[in-house]
């Protein structure tokens, strides 16, 4: 017996951000869903958190000089979360002892577009 797929109304609505990561060393894409984890759960607790449905979708290393690296990253969460996504990255300024600076260049409703507009 074949899965039915769920109607395209009943499937939740995705909002993806898109990152700009500042860095004093190297990230990686497994350390970079580590902290936008530990972020969130840090600043709303896991019962806030577990309603986020968060996941970095693409990580794109952009530039790396002496002093950081700088990283974009689209990351996936649900409508209506943005801005408490957005609040807990604010508060995120240390990860295993290196300096980040993480800001939200946009947010659209496609990954397509997301890449388009701010990569």
């Amino acid at each position: 017996m074949k899965l039915k797929v769920l109607p395209s109304t009943l499937r939740k609505n995705n909002r993806y951000l898109t990152v700009d990561i500042k860095v004093k060393g190297n990230i990686d894409k497994n350390e970079l869903v580590a902290l936008v984890w530990d972020g969130c759960i840090r600043y709303w607790g896991e019962v806030e958190t577990s309603n986020f449905n968060l996941w970095v979708m693409k990580f794109y290393e952009q530039e790396k000089t002496n002093e950081y690296n700088s990283y974009k990253s689209i990351i996936r969460c649900q409508r209506g979360y943005e801005d408490k996504v957005r609040a807990a990255y604010c508060c995120i300024n240390k990860f295993n002892n290196k300096r980040i600076a993480i800001s939200v260049i946009g947010s659209s409703g496609t990954i397509k577009s997301s890449i388009e507009r701010y990569i």
